[in-house]
């Protein structure tokens, strides 16, 4: 718990400090986590909402910046219509599986656009020996705040 306190005082010196830092490198995830961000690519590449939120848990959560939390599958698979349709680009920087549950932390890129966009954290679950889905998928972009 100390750790965590310290952890959240000191972000914003540690995102201070990585101002124009190099990218984090890639971390190799087991193949099946890896499914979960290359399914995810695919089918935002296609604007397909019904596959994305086929990639959550009925329960699951989507957490976008400057917007409210969605929560559910059938609100998840409204929330992403008329969304994608463009290429999206998603790397791991870690995760971590324990159980059937799990975590995947990485950085996004969309286009052409060179270096990434943004960064996520996707929190996993599975049922027994089931796929890993999403449970909550909390995403923001790397651009500064806007003026006000």
């Amino acid at each position: 718990m100390i750790f965590c306190s310290a952890l959240l005082l000191a972000s914003p010196a540690i995102a201070h400090d990585a101002e124009g830092a190099q990218p984090l490198p890639d971390a190799a995830l087991p193949a099946p986590l890896e499914r979960v961000l290359r399914d995810y690519e695919q089918a935002w590449r296609t604007g397909d909402a019904k596959a994305l939120a086929g990639l959550f848990t009925e329960d699951g959560f989507v957490l976008q910046s400057n917007q409210p939390p969605v929560r559910g599958r059938s609100a998840i698979e409204a929330a992403y219509a008329g969304q994608g349709s463009s290429p999206l680009r998603l790397r791991a920087l870690a995760y971590s599986m324990e159980g059937n549950t799990g975590y995947i932390i990485g950085a996004y890129s969309y286009g052409n656009n060179v270096g990434d966009t943004g960064k996520f954290t996707l929190t996993l679950k599975r049922m027994g020996d089931g796929p890993w889905l999403i449970f909550s998928d909390m995403d923001n972009t790397n651009a500064p705040p806007r003026a006000r």
